[in-house]
């Protein structure tokens, strides 16, 4: 897969808009079977350039940890929200990463006048904003979002693996991997797991399945 580089064009166009704290906004964690759903909400410095940002899915595990500490040390503003597996499963996956993403503009101080949010509107916000398809690809501050909600999030798997090693979660990080559901079927869904999300390869399983 070719990389390519988020650039500040629409945070720049933005700017001369007249909008002066311009917030990406991303979540990651949507396809998993375990684990949180979490979100990012970064304001970019624009007077200090980090080089080397894009999609996190995109990067290597290094390259995003060295991100991460460029981005919390040089950003105008960060932060982070989450909805657990609990809430993905009152809410629907699409709604929890809504409202994860809510949380972290909410979090962020100042507050930002602008969000440029991948794909989606966040509601319940009152600042202008504008969904970006593709937004994690092409602008700087929404590809920083997805990199700090990457890192955090894998903080939290690994964390989880140190606490019940039975999954893999280090390996993995919740995603629906043949190692991960050969633990499943043998173990049945845990706290963590997000109980409306059912594989086809587990769906043959009973309800009865161990769950602890």
């Amino acid at each position: 897969m070719v990389r390519v580089r988020a650039t500040r064009t629409l945070e720049n166009a933005a700017r001369r808009a007249g909008y002066l704290r311009i917030a990406g906004v991303d979540e990651v964690g949507r396809g998993c079977l375990a684990g949180p759903v979490m979100a990012a909400a970064v304001v970019l410095d624009p007077s200090r350039h980090i080089p080397g940002l894009a999609d996190s899915k995109l990067l290597s595990a290094s390259e995003r940890e060295r991100l991460f500490g460029v981005i919390t040390r040089k950003a105008l503003a960060w932060a982070v929200g989450s909805a657990s597996p609990a809430e993905i499963d009152a809410l629907n996956i699409h709604h929890a990463s809504l409202e994860a993403m809510r949380r972290a503009v909410a979090a962020l101080d100042p507050q930002p006048d602008l969000l440029l949010v991948d794909a989606f509107r966040v509601p319940g916000v009152t600042m202008a904003q504008q969904g970006i398809i593709g937004g994690d690809r092409r602008c700087a501050a929404i590809a920083a979002a997805s990199i700090v909600a990457k890192v955090l999030r894998d903080r939290e798997m690994m964390a989880q693996d140190a606490v019940d090693p039975r999954y893999g979660y280090a390996r993995h990080k919740g995603y629906g991997t043949a190692t991960h559901l050969d633990a499943l079927a043998r173990h049945g869904y845990s706290p963590l797991h997000r109980q409306s999300f059912r594989p086809r390869a587990l769906r043959t399983l009973s309800d009865a399945a161990p769950v602890s």
